[in-house]
């Protein structure tokens, strides 16, 4: 429950699963993104999930974007949350919370605030991005070297929305990201696996399916143990995540959503 609620808080935390031990250690060279003009979300998006184990719902999980300044910087502060409900919260309590001020003109972070209280546990971290001089500054551990390009693993899902997530995919290509987590470079893998009609409590939808390429070993058997169902419209949200583990499989749909940029069009009746 611990991890699989991590996952949810920064979106499909998922990505916190989705490199492999030989890639950490190659320390992948990914370049810098190229830009396009499409824009999937905006100002008052507010995305809920909820987590389920068969007919229980544990956990929820919310994604929201506001608009604001940072610095004098335009940015796109998303916030990402996770908490257990019901019995999993007298069981082991949950409050996670991912942010990300992401700069308006370039879709890369400025900060990203990283707060986990899991049982007893607790972790807080902020890290501000120097785009100038390809460095960040974590308040735990101080002035990094990065790559240029590098984001945070809550920006790396909303510039994939943007700039990765369209119909120029090709069934088998892995989309790949560098990221900056838990003060190290983390390289992110998401194998694309084509489209799919998947039913939903809004109707058919029609989505882009992915399987984020996670570590075998931990909780998974297989780099496939993860699919991510994503609306094949101009919002780009996902709708489902499902995690086959070894203690069984792990359901995350989206429950409620408001504010959405674009008609959510792929909705069948």
């Amino acid at each position: 429950m611990k991890r699989i609620l991590l996952l949810l808080s920064v979106f499909t935390g998922f990505l916190s699963f989705s490199a492999a031990e030989e890639e950490k250690k190659d320390s992948v060279f990914i370049p810098p993104y190229p830009l396009t003009e499409h824009s999937a979300y905006q100002d008052g998006e507010h995305l809920v999930y909820g987590l389920n184990y068969g007919f229980v719902t544990g956990g929820k999980a919310t994604l929201t974007v506001k608009d604001s300044l940072l610095n004098g910087t335009p940015v796109h502060h998303v916030v990402g949350r996770g908490v257990t409900i019901g019995l999993a919260d007298v069981l082991y309590r949950i409050r996670d919370r991912y942010e990300s001020f992401i700069c308006v003109k370039s879709n890369e972070p400025v900060k990203a605030i990283r707060s986990i209280r899991e049982g007893r546990y607790r972790y807080y971290n902020e890290v501000e991005y120097l785009r100038d001089s390809a460095q960040v500054i974590s308040q735990k551990s101080g002035v990094h070297k990065v790559q240029d390009g590098i984001l945070d693993i809550l920006s790396a899902f909303y510039f994939a929305r943007n700039h990765k997530f369209n119909d120029k995919l090709k069934d088998g290509d892995v989309i790949a990201f560098m990221t900056y987590f838990s003060d190290e470079n983390f390289p992110l893998r998401i194998r694309y696996r084509g489209t799919e009609v998947i039913k939903t409590n809004f109707g058919k939808i029609e989505c882009y399916k992915f399987s984020p390429v996670t570590e075998v070993g931990r909780s998974f058997k297989t780099e496939d143990d993860m699919q991510v169902w994503v609306t094949r419209d101009k919002n780009r949200i996902p709708v489902r995540v499902r995690f086959d583990l070894s203690v069984g499989s792990f359901t995350c749909n989206l429950i409620e959503f408001k504010g959405l940029k674009h008609p959510f069009s792929s909705v069948r009746r």
